[in-house]
């Protein structure tokens, strides 16, 4: 979906842009954060419009608007090596955000994070997403994450990686996974895995 990878068939359709387009605006979250670490959080959120071209002080005021955004006004200055790892995966999205996307791509952007930090940057997460209208597609191996998070889950095989099943979520948020119907879907998907683990190791 990124590009980074050609496929070996079939392919990948986008809706179209607002205003026409092809529509294959995407950014990338990655786990290990990928900052510069030469750069301030200030110059790393503002690095894609200054690819682009766009001028200085139009690129660094909407840097300084991300950076709000994500709740890291008064770091504009510090180093990644300054930052927490919430703190860094914070500026790693405001810089997906900065090229104005219409799809954000993310390969598990809190797994290396403490359980606290997890759970706090989840509700980051849902915040922005609601506030800023993208299309998130987030990869994830937490059931868990998965089921507070999502709004459609795509449950893969163990191998060859194919789609075993898609789970429309419409549970109100915010989800507490203790609840009734989200312990359901929990489980419906903690056995359709179980089947996946029991088909790889029978292989």
């Amino acid at each position: 979906m990124a590009g980074l990878e050609a496929p070996s068939s079939g392919e990948v359709r986008f809706p179209a842009a607002p205003g026409g387009g092809s529509g294959k605006l995407t950014s990338m979250v990655f786990q290990d954060y990928a900052l510069f670490p030469w750069r301030t959080v200030l110059g790393n959120v503002a690095f894609g419009p200054e690819v682009r071209g766009v001028p200085k002080r139009e690129r660094e005021a909407r840097a300084r608007r991300l950076i709000d955004l994500v709740n890291l006004r008064g770091a504009e200055d510090r180093y990644p090596r300054e930052l927490s790892g919430g703190m860094r995966q914070r500026v790693a999205l405001a810089r997906a955000l900065a090229n104005d996307p219409q799809i954000l791509l993310f390969d598990e952007p809190l797994a290396a994070l403490d359980a606290q930090t997890r759970r706090v940057m989840q509700d980051e997460l849902l915040r922005i997403w609601a506030e800023t209208g993208k299309m998130f597609v987030y990869v994830t191996h937490s059931l868990e994450e998965a089921v507070r998070l999502g709004t459609r889950i795509v449950l893969m095989t163990a191998g060859p990686g194919r789609i075993k099943q898609i789970a429309e979520v419409t549970l109100p948020r915010p989800r507490h996974l203790t609840g009734r119907e989200e312990a359901a879907l929990l489980d419906r998907l903690d056995a359709l895995l179980g089947e996946e683990v029991q088909r790889a190791m029978a292989s």
